[in-house]
This record gives C-alpha cells, sequence and structure tokens, in this order.
C-alpha cells in the first residue's frame, strides 16, 4: 500500500475572497436572491460569456428546468440531445412530459453527432439540446442551420464550457438559452449553483416569474407593479446572495483559473501523447477553430477492460481517476421515458463510456501533484 497522499480527481479551488464577500453579505442583511451580489455576479457572467442576459440559479439542473417550462413542451413532444450526458439534460423535459430522443456522438468530439439529428427530427419534436462535452464546441454551424431549417428552439447544455469558444464566438451564446453549472466540480464554483443565460431575449420577462415561484416579484421590486401576484407556473430556482458572493470572487477571477487550468490539460496532452501513441490510447480531440476551456481531460483506453485496469493502477498510486458518463438511451429510466433517434442505437457512446478515464485537473494543482499524475499514468502498459 502507498503512503503517499491522494490526489482528488477534484480539489475546488478558492480564490481568497470567497468569505470576505460572504461576510460582506451577511452584515448587509441581503442573504436572499437577487441582492448586490447577484447582480455583481450576473454582469460577471454576462461579461464572461458574452451574451445579453442571465438569470442566476440553483444548480444547472434547474436552468435546465427552467428552460424546458419555458419551452411550454406538451406530453408527447420531442427534445433532442445527445445520449453521452448527465440525466439532468433529459430529466428537466421528461418531467415537462416530453420524450428525450436521444442521438449518437462522435467518436473525436464526444459530441452530439450533427449528421445523426436530421434523421432524429419528427412532426412533435420541439427542441434540441446541445451539450458541449468537455468544452469543445459541437458543430453549431451545422446544427444552427437544422435547428433554423425546421423551426426548432436550440438550447445549449454549456455546463462545460465556461470560457470556450466556436470560430471566435462563446460557447453559450448560439443557443435561444443555454445553461451554466457552478458545481464545484466546475472551473468556477459556489459549491451548488447554475445560470440560465438568454441570447433570444424573448424568453427573459417570463423566465424572471418562472424563477420566482411563478410570481412578478421581480417586476414589484423594480417598480413596474405595485404587488406582486402568482401569475404563472415556477418554482424557488433563485440562489442566496451568499452563493452569489461566493460566486463573485470565483469569477472576478476567471483569468487566473484558467491559466493554471490550461497549464495541468497542456501538461498532460504534451507529456502523455508517445504513451498514447504505443499504448492505442486516444487522447482528447481540439479541432481547430475550437477553444476548449481545460474543463476535464480524457483518455479513451482500447476497451473496457483496459479502462478498469487504469483506474486500479492509478488508485494504487493514489491518484483518483473516474469514468464519465454512463449512456442515457440504454439506462433505466431513458428507456422509459425516452427513445433512440436511430434504430441503430447509439454505438459509439456505448463504446467511449466504457474506454474512458478522466486524470484529475483543477486550479491550484502543485507540480509535484501533476508529475506524480503523469508518473502513474505512463507507468501503465497495454499488453
Amino acid at each position: 500500500m502507498t503512503t503517499l497522499p491522494r490526489i482528488p480527481f477534484n480539489r475546488p479551488y478558492l480564490t481568497g475572497l470567497e468569505s470576505g464577500y460572504m461576510s460582506e453579505a451577511m452584515a448587509s442583511g441581503a442573504l436572499s436572491g437577487d441582492g448586490p451580489f447577484t447582480k455583481r455576479a450576473t454582469e460577471l457572467l454576462r461579461d464572461t460569456l458574452g451574451t445579453q442576459a442571465a438569470l442566476l440559479t440553483t444548480s444547472c439542473t434547474h436552468a435546465l428546468d427552467m428552460s424546458a417550462i419555458l419551452l411550454d413542451l406538451q406530453p408527447g413532444d420531442e427534445v433532442i440531445m445527445p445520449s453521452f450526458t448527465f440525466c439532468s439534460t433529459a430529466t428537466a423535459y421528461a418531467l415537462r412530459g416530453a420524450v428525450p430522443v436521444f442521438v449518437d456522438c462522435r467518436p473525436d468530439t464526444l459530441n452530439i453527432d450533427e449528421s445523426l439529428i436530421e434523421a432524429a427530427i419528427t412532426e412533435r419534436t420541439k427542441a434540441i439540446v446541445v451539450v458541449h462535452y468537455a468544452g469543445v464546441g459541437c458543430d453549431m454551424d451545422a446544427i444552427t442551420a437544422i435547428a433554423q431549417r425546421h423551426g426548432l428552439t436550440l438550447i445549449e447544455d454549456n455546463a462545460h464550457g465556461i470560457g470556450a469558444t466556436y470560430r471566435g464566438q462563446g460557447l453559450g451564446t448560439f443557443g435561444a438559452m443555454a445553461t451554466q453549472s457552478f458545481h464545484e466540480t466546475k472551473n468556477v464554483h459556489c459549491g451548488e449553483g447554475g445560470a440560465l443565460v438568454f441570447n433570444d431575449l424573448r424568453f427573459l420577462h417570463r423566465a424572471e416569474i418562472i424563477r420566482e415561484k411563478g410570481t412578478n416579484r421581480s417586476q414589484f421590486f423594480r417598480g413596474m407593479v405595485d404587488k406582486y401576484r402568482w401569475v404563472d407556473i415556477g418554482s424557488s430556482f433563485l440562489p442566496s446572495d451568499l452563493l452569489a458572493a461566493f460566486l463573485t470572487a470565483q469569477l472576478e477571477s476567471f483569468t487566473e483559473i484558467q491559466k493554471e487550468r490550461q497549464a495541468v490539460w497542456s501538461a498532460y496532452h504534451e507529456q502523455l501523447a508517445a504513451w498514447a501513441g504505443e499504448n492505442g490510447v486516444a487522447q482528447p480531440t481540439v479541432p481547430e477553430h475550437c477553444q476548449h476551456p481545460a474543463h476535464l481531460y480524457y483518455l479513451l483506453m482500447p476497451d473496457l477492460g483496459h479502462r478498469q485496469a487504469l483506474l486500479a493502477h492509478l488508485a494504487e498510486r493514489a491518484v483518483q481517476g473516474t469514468f464519465h458518463y454512463q449512456p442515457l438511451h440504454s439506462a433505466p429510466a431513458g428507456v422509459r421515458y425516452g427513445r433512440t433517434g436511430s434504430a441503430d442505437g447509439c454505438p459509439v457512446t456505448d463504446d467511449v463510456a466504457d474506454r474512458l478515464v478522466r486524470l484529475p485537473v483543477y486550479a491550484g494543482m502543485r507540480d509535484e501533484e501533476l508529475d506524480r499524475v503523469v508518473a502513474a499514468v505512463l507507468s501503465y502498459r497495454v499488453a
């Protein structure tokens, strides 16, 4: 057994300003949502993404829930999405009675395969939801054209993609709406949090109501109505100003955080390249027209056996690696609530889900930790 200190898969990064900002919020007495730090964090987020409007939420899952309500989905409507994603992407729309239609991913970027989307569209299709895996942009030229051609709403699940670009345009600015995650595993975080971003401002007014339990409370505090009332369906999606204070500190340090994460990602990519080639292991694919945010670094092992063996090999050396998404189309709830968009299923998703290993990536990772992870991987050989 190794006596080395364990290197975690993720270590939530602290800028040093979080506790001061949270103390400031407490001293002000503005603890509930939409206080001074909520406004401050929202402005920082809009500037970071390059978008017109955003509403902070208690999670990315809740942002997806809000997008589903805003689509006015009816039972039996369909929403196209990748099978290779987290269950929240599907659950949000299934909760409204819609059918998630799962499309396979590309073998290179692991994003939704744009060439398979059109065949999955039916007269019941209402929206396309894309997920920018690892913050590498989907083929937004092709997907935007498909959505426009069929009159479908395009939504970006941009949980991985803050700060990333596709052909120079920020991820999260292509769809009518986009969702963000500020979970502790993300590049910037507040423990648990999210945001719903608006590029089509027609959704914004109703979104404010939905986020505030179905009331026009936001309009009341802006002096637009003399009292606030229950006017629509909704729920409590608004985070406290304490969380926004934490997030403000993170967003203010976004450039520094990204610089540190990019250094880790680049070191893995360069130092593992020869080993990967010798052992039949695939490294991440980042097209030239995409700028990634160093959200995660993965290796695609030759098969499931080697995936499991590498994870065990890393664990023996006190390095926590992990796998990632398991296919939604074959998950119990995916079979119950959704369907696949092709008679062939999602064979690429099935394949990569069995082979993928994620390595530790976080801002503040020390050089000796990085060196240990690299050495642990290099000491594994594919027979």
